[in-house]
């Protein structure tokens, strides 16, 4: 059955859905599901359009980085970004979406230090951060969140040092610091080797409301994987409670599907009987959360993900073969065609087969997981995704010329300068590491890649610079004695790019296809 929702969001939505319809051309083939008044912005004159509108209407503004092919980008799309109540709120912001393959998109992400997909930061008319959002927490989470953020919220850094100091906060801005996206976080509040530190010491404060102190403990003990201090009686007897109550585990599911493995080796730094009730427990725990029909299909599967993942924590890393039980493999394979069967949309279908794919993988099962994927790539609007499982299936298991062939495959049916570089720095790495002596299908590549650069105005920031210096990183040392040759005339290419580029990107060019000082 369908919710029924009062006239005044019915309406909302309408104006959304007009303003949309308004929008140019070129914003109007932005994907994204129908409703939100998304204003496309790859330069930073529609990033100062759009703050300047925010000051104009006084209203906050929320920024969405991503990407067409990235599944939790589209896990965005089919359960937050297409909801009716989601879309009625959108009247009290300006949405601005950066998708990551617009032309200079990745200069962009330089300047709001952005880099992993999906991204989704609240910012005041004025330009201050207020927070960055959890986009792997579930929809209504994130629309409690929003709404807080939207109320007068003060920036996220104001919050933290506040914290820090031991001044008293205001419930929802515990709340918010409990909630804060850290895995998008890229250092803006703290350096990711510190972040369990802080994140354990934050929940030992005085006034954390108890949700937001059970969050901040089960984020640091999964920031920490096992490192650094060892697990509290106080954590431990958290972790339990939070194991014990499936309102709180319903809560907290976003940490306990996605990060189960890491808060198990926080908790226990060795194996015995106490782990095993343990994982038993989180094993029951995660189960439920599997079969709870009021989570997303992502989610559930992430359930069975770490399921899976527990089952085979003492197995040894990299197995290709786990030792799982056939109640397991039984559950596996059910998901696997469940989902597919089931799933009509588009956005849905790349968020969760992919999911799925991988799932297969992680308890043994290859050939169902060949057989999906392939199964699938018709049906997907970013098949090189796809694509790339296989090829990550094939080598894994052996199979090189396959292997091979899918990465090129994936890199040749990618879309968009950002992702046509990281999906041929991926084939690169392959095509180096199983074949090194095809010299010549190695220069053949790297020099379409730096040929593409050229013709990109943002290859020389944030996730494009990476794909090109992870090229350059494995080239230089390859590129000695009888590859010499083909080191140089690639440097020589690259050269003629750098020489045209600004003071800024050149010299992030000029590092590149050279062996690091000392």
């Amino acid at each position: 059955m369908k919710p029924t929702f009062p006239l005044s969001v019915l309406r909302a939505s309408a104006l959304a859905l007009a303003l949309a319809a308004a929008l140019p051309a070129a914003h109007a083939a932005i994907d994204m599901p129908a409703g939100v008044a998304w204003q496309a912005a790859s330069a930073d004159s529609d990033i100062e359009a759009a703050f300047a509108r925010a000051k104009g209407e006084k209203k906050p503004v929320l920024l969405y980085w991503g990407a067409k092919w990235c599944p939790p980008c589209n896990q965005l799309k089919a359960t937050l970004f297409n909801r009716t109540d989601f879309i009625a709120q959108s009247q009290n912001f300006v949405p601005v979406m950066i998708d990551g393959d617009l032309p200079g998109a990745q200069k962009l992400g330089a300047r709001f230090k952005v880099r992993g997909y999906p991204t989704l930061i609240l910012f005041s008319a004025d330009g201050q951060e207020i927070t960055r959002l959890p986009g792997e927490a579930d929809a209504p989470r994130v629309l409690k969140l929003m709404q807080l953020g939207l109320s007068g919220g003060r920036p996220i850094k104001a919050v933290l040092n506040d914290a820090r100091d031991g001044k008293a906060l205001k419930a929802g801005e515990w709340q918010l610091l409990g909630y804060y996206s850290w895995d998008t976080d890229e250092q803006q509040l703290v350096s990711e080797p510190l972040r369990a530190e802080l994140l354990r010491r934050l929940a030992t404060r005085k006034g954390v409301p108890a949700e937001t102190r059970t969050r901040l403990v089960l984020k640091g003990l999964a920031a920490s994987g096992g490192t650094g201090e060892a697990a509290s009686q106080v954590e431990r007897a958290t972790v339990a409670a939070v194991l014990r109550d499936p309102k709180q585990a319903r809560v907290h599911m976003d940490v306990l599907t996605n990060q189960a493995v890491d808060i198990v080796h926080a908790l226990y730094r060795q194996t015995g009987t106490e782990r095993d009730a343990t994982v038993a427990q989180l094993q029951r725990t995660l189960a439920a959360l599997q079969a709870d029909k009021t989570l997303s299909r992502a989610d559930r599967t992430s359930a069975l993900i770490a399921r899976v993942n527990l089952a085979r924590i003492d197995e040894p890393k990299g197995s290709l073969n786990p030792k799982l039980d056939p109640a397991l493999l039984a559950e596996v394979r059910g998901l696997s065609t469940r989902m597919d069967r089931e799933i009509t949309d588009g956005y849905e279908r790349q968020a969760v087969i992919t999911a799925v794919g991988h799932l297969l993988g992680q308890a043994g099962l290859w050939t169902e997981s060949d057989a999906l994927l392939k199964s699938n790539l018709a049906k997907s609007h970013s098949p090189y995704y796809l694509m790339s499982q296989l090829g990550s299936n094939a080598r894994k298991t052996g199979r090189v010329e396959e292997s091979l062939s899918w990465y090129e495959q994936a890199f040749a049916k990618s879309e968009g300068p950002a992702t046509r570089l990281q999906w041929g720095g991926t084939y690169f790495k392959n095509l180096i590491e199983l074949t090194p002596n095809d010299s010549a299908r190695i220069e053949k590549l790297v020099s379409q890649l730096i040929t593409e650069a050229a013709a990109d105005k943002g290859a020389f920031y944030e996730r494009s610079a990476r794909s090109l210096q992870r090229v350059s990183d494995q080239l230089v040392p390859w590129g000695t004695g009888a590859n010499a040759p083909v080191l140089a005339r690639l440097q020589a290419q690259l050269g003629g790019v750098c020489a045209k580029l600004d003071s800024g990107e050149r010299s992030t060019c000029d590092g590149l296809l050279k062996a690091k000082k000392g």
